[in-house]
């Protein structure tokens, strides 16, 4: 669930404004359907309560609060705010709020800095919220519909705490449907499969509900109620056949990937055109199509992570229908290949190798040693350029010494995989032969 907007204002001051926009809640308490941040024991109320609010970043899907939220934060501690854009905002106009913010805090008094669509911002741009969010000149509340971890600074991230928001469910837009219509004091001319029909087009959104509520009202007659084809017909836009944060679409997507893995092409189409007709995105197809072709045919045959992503390009480039025959062709593609997870696997491994030994060094040998101290602690001694090598292969241990050598990847005997196999067994007995184990 995510936040619910009330109506408080006065009837005059609503005419011209959009419906989400008069629906805004007034205090956090009006925020329903966000108790991890915004209920009594949520987040956001015990950072409250304590009276120290941190730098945070925002996580969630659009329509979500996320906006809104960050407003009402300033008005419960009495802090300034302040609102740019990482779209249309450069380093000029982020000097300004900052210098505008550090005259403020001379005067005693805090800004609040939202900032919509942070992981738009470069990386020397995100740099330079560092300095006046450690020295106090503003707590920063970065929201951003991309996972935080792969889209904004590593030091970024460790001086804010990311919330994650979270989209409405049916049960929200009901009551925000409920809430639109007390505020317009007339119901929505729907009938009841076409209210949820409704629901479903905004796809847990609460601005897409309201903006498509507006829409029916501008377009209904007097005395007219809309049924699901006339809704449709109203908006121009079609409703998946199931809802896609429930059991319909997982169930869907979960047996379209085993039916690739299982290299079944017939019931892998079945299944894609399945999701095609319930309206789903085709480029979340698209998406999940690249992962299977990197989690389930991996190097057994390179060119499949290459097909899928050019179906992606394709269906940018024609559109819908025409370049969802793009898609099918990659599904048919994968489901026809042959089939390794060894690279995944590999990775899970290498991974919690990683994370056991992440604090050992490189051995020096193969380190750089770009100054004089560093060629004295001996770094780089010893190295030997591959190229330079019978076979180009030196057979060094490349490993942290308290380590050893590891082996992650496997790779069965099949498609690709077989040869890279044979290099890797002819590697093994070279790195035997010259004393490379380590």
């Amino acid at each position: 669930m995510s936040d619910l907007f009330a109506p408080h204002e006065p009837e005059g001051h609503q005419a011209k404004r959009p419906l989400a926009d008069r629906l805004r809640p007034q205090t956090l308490a009006d925020v329903t359907g966000q108790a991890h941040l915004t209920g009594e024991d949520g987040a956001l109320r015990r950072m409250i309560d304590s009276g120290s609010l941190g730098s945070m970043i925002f996580w969630g899907p659009p329509g979500t609060g996320k906006t809104t939220v960050a407003r009402l934060l300033s008005g419960e501690t009495g802090l300034a705010f302040e609102q740019i854009s990482a779209i249309f905002s450069g380093v000029a106009d982020l000097k300004k709020v900052f210098e505008m913010a550090r005259t403020r805090r001379m005067s005693g008094r805090q800004t609040l800095l939202f900032v919509d669509e942070i992981h738009r911002f470069n990386r020397a741009q995100q740099d330079s919220f560092l300095p006046v969010m450690e020295d106090g000149t503003i707590i920063l509340v970065g929201a951003t519909t991309e996972n935080p971890s792969f889209e904004l600074n590593a030091a970024l991230l460790s001086r804010a705490r990311v919330l994650t928001f979270r989209s409405h469910d049916e049960d929200s837009l009901r009551e925000l449907l409920a809430r639109a219509e007390t505020t317009e004091a007339k119901p929505l001319p729907l009938d009841e499969d076409a209210r949820a029909s409704l629901i479903r087009m905004a796809d847990g959104d609460g601005r897409a509900a309201l903006t498509l509520a507006e829409e029916v009202w501008r377009a209904a007659r007097k005395g007219e109620t809309f049924d699901v084809s006339g809704l449709q017909e109203v908006v121009q836009r079609r409703a998946p056949v199931y809802d896609k944060g429930q059991d319909g679409h997982y169930n869907l997507i979960s047996a379209l990937h085993k039916a690739v893995r299982g290299s079944d092409p017939d019931a892998a189409l079945y299944y894609l055109c399945r999701m095609f007709d319930a309206g789903e995105d085709p480029l979340y197809l698209g998406r999940r199509l690249v992962r299977m072709a990197v989690e389930d045919i991996g190097l057994a045959d390179p060119q499949a992570l290459v097909v899928c992503n050019a179906a992606k390009d394709a269906y940018d480039y024609l559109g819908s229908p025409e370049g969802e025959l793009a898609l099918a062709q990659a599904c048919v593609y994968l489901a026809t290949a042959p089939k390794s997870n060894a690279v995944y696997t590999a990775y899970k491994a290498a991974m919690r190798a990683a994370k056991q030994n992440g604090s050992l060094l490189p051995p020096k040998h193969i380190l750089n040693a770009p100054t004089k101290l560093m060629k004295g602690a001996g770094y780089g001694d010893g190295y030997r350029y591959d190229h330079d090598e019978p076979d180009a292969f030196s057979g060094q241990d490349y490993f942290p010494e308290k380590m050893g050598r590891q082996t992650f990847y496997d790779p069965p005997e099949r498609g690709f995989e077989r040869d890279i196999r044979k290099r890797l067994d002819w590697w093994d007995k070279l790195r035997k032969e010259r004393g490379g184990e380590g």
